[in-house]
């Protein structure tokens, strides 16, 4: 017959008295489970009670914590649990899944997000001596070598058409709006061949520069970056930004949204047009007032409550035009004219009164013109202004009819589009062309807040196109975690209950009353504090990755993360992302 022997410790209720500890076994004898007791333990230590608990139950007894674990390393862990989780929620494993040194280039996409840095400084935080998170741990890269960080990133150079590829169907399916927009940014050194002088929105006119376009959805999630050299014109990016998603990505069916630097009459008649594909953009100054002069004039009283008037053009065939009046731009812009005129009228004054004063005196027409000259090109009222120079003196009038017709034109922008009013309504397209507005949120996240594109340390071509194609990557994954943790950000995530109860698309756009609520009182709705992304990213860097052991066996090591507060565990789980994950 085979006893199966199970030993514990049993309380056992003593009426009044205290309750008996009873040492007992259990057994089964055939098809019954019977018990016996072995001692009566009510006289020991209540430690000591325990401490046999922790014994029976397979465990090691200790007398105190500090005998329990020794914590050898303790990293922050919960900010790099969190992007890592979501990154291979994006499917990033499945993007570099190809690649021989996959977990370096994941742990440069993560350390991107983190705390983006230089690959020498990224390689620095990923070796474990210097480590400042435990991002190389949980990836298995504490060893990493300098060579195999370049490496996994001019991998990343190579593989960028078959990742932008797999981005752009899963993004890009069927007739689709893309939005498209260019930026610059500086690049440290002189050899980086992509690297030249031209117009720095940065405002670093000493610095050579590049310039990158990025392909968006209409809401805002990148798919597409190409570098360009830093002197090429807006226009000029667009052909093979074109080519790219049309010829090589197949996705011939695309709606093109740009500004109306990009999308020019002679980008739109030479390649768009050409190859089948639609815009939507808006009409240069002159081109409006040609358009009202031939339509016009557009007066308010012409416009409903949805302030704007669709029309169309034998000057741009093909095309519907939206006509669209914004009362308070319209306002804003009749007081800066105004303000503008008045102080060149000032200056102009002073200038005035010295050719006539009696000392150093101010004469000359080519002194009198340079001194107007500095004035005029200031605040930029040479066209609003008639002047007379002469040796002696200056004088001026306005150029009122001219100032009329300017003035006629405020508040005014004009939407033109080739598609028609069955694939997108006036209103849309509205909503569209200002939809512009995600990329230029996707650029300051690039270049500044978070991602930190710029400076450019790179000079090798392809190692600079593979780190611009890093931080898009990165972005893509941030923009994802954005959308989920809405409700603990500042990030409006009732934004299309809000664009809904707008009257028109051309008014200014309005939080939602959750939103506002949320900004007043920086709580969320179930009493939270809100964060921005970053500070979030801060409050779950707190959540260490301890590495311990016991003194029993020091070389037994246990991985242990602390318990996550109530912010940390409604990020991780809006993210569904595993807070204890340690591998």
């Amino acid at each position: 017959m085979l006893y199966l022997v199970f030993m514990y410790i049993e309380h056992v209720p003593n009426r009044n008295s205290p309750p008996a500890v009873l040492l007992r076994e259990s057994y089964r004898d055939g098809n019954k489970v019977k018990k016996r007791t072995l001692a009566n333990l009510s006289s020991l230590p209540s430690e000591v009670i325990e401490g046999l608990k922790v014994l029976l139950r397979g465990g090691v007894a200790v007398s105190s914590v500090d005998e329990a674990f020794v914590i050898e390393r303790s990293l922050p862990h919960g900010h790099v649990a969190a992007v890592l989780g979501a990154a291979r929620a994006c499917g990033a494993e499945q993007w570099f899944a190809p690649a021989p040194l996959r977990s370096v280039i994941m742990a440069l996409l993560v350390a991107r997000v983190v705390s983006p840095a230089s690959k020498l400084a990224t390689h620095r935080m990923l070796r474990d001596e210097s480590a400042t998170h435990s991002l190389s741990r949980l990836l298995g890269l504490v060893d990493v070598e300098l060579e195999q960080v370049y490496a996994a990133l001019d991998w990343l150079g190579e593989a960028q058409e078959g990742i932008e590829k797999r981005l752009a169907r899963q993004h890009l399916g069927g007739s689709t709006l893309v939005l498209y927009d260019l930026t610059s940014t500086w690049v440290t050194g002189r050899r980086c061949e992509l690297a030249a002088h031209g117009y720095s929105r940065d405002g670093k006119r000493d610095d050579p520069q590049i310039v990158f376009g990025l392909i968006c959805t209409s809401e805002g999630c990148p798919v597409a970056v190409e570098v360009f050299a830093g002197n090429t014109a807006d226009p000029a990016t667009v052909a093979p930004q074109v080519a790219k998603l049309k010829d090589r990505y197949g996705i011939d069916k695309l709606a093109w949204v740009g500004d109306r630097g990009m999308l020019t009459q002679a980008r739109i008649d030479t390649l768009l047009r050409p190859a089948g594909l639609d815009w939507v953009s808006s009409l240069r100054a002159p081109q409006m007032a040609a358009l009202a002069r031939e339509k016009g004039p557009f007066q308010p009283s012409l416009f409903d409550e949805r302030n704007l008037l669709e029309v169309t053009s034998e000057a741009f065939p093909g095309e519907r035009l939206v006509v669209c009046r914004n009362p308070l731009l319209a306002e804003e812009r009749t007081r800066k004219r105004e303000a503008l005129l008045q102080a060149t009228e000032q200056e102009l004054t002073q200038i005035a009164e010295a050719t006539t004063r009696v000392r150093n005196r101010l004469k000359g027409i080519e002194a009198i013109a340079l001194r107007v000259g500095r004035i005029i090109d200031h605040f930029k009222m040479a066209k609003h202004f008639e002047l007379n120079i002469t040796d002696s003196g200056l004088s001026w009038q306005r150029k009122t009819e001219q100032i009329q017709q300017e003035a006629a034109l405020d508040g005014l922008y004009v939407v033109r589009t080739s598609l028609p009013a069955a694939a997108l309504s006036a209103e849309s397209a509205v909503t569209a062309y200002k939809g512009l507005a995600v990329v230029e949120r996707a650029f300051r996240s690039l270049k500044t807040v978070d991602l930190q594109v710029r400076p450019v340390f790179h000079w090798n071509t392809q190692r600079v196109r593979a780190h611009v194609f890093l931080c898009m990557l990165a972005y893509y994954v941030e923009w994802h975690m954005r959308e989920k943790l809405k409700p603990m950000l500042f990030d409006d995530e009732y934004v299309e209950q809000a664009r809904a109860a707008r009257p028109s698309p051309v008014a200014k756009a309005q939080r939602s009353e959750q939103a506002k609520a949320k900004d007043a009182s920086k709580l969320t709705e179930d009493g939270l504090p809100v964060h921005s992304f970053r500070t979030l990213l801060d409050d779950l860097a707190t959540l260490s990755y301890n590495v311990c052991h016991t003194p029993l066996n020091p070389d037994a090591k246990i991985v242990m993360t602390t318990r996550p507060t109530p912010v940390q565990e409604k990020a991780f789980r809006l993210l569904n992302v595993n807070a204890a994950c340690t591998q």
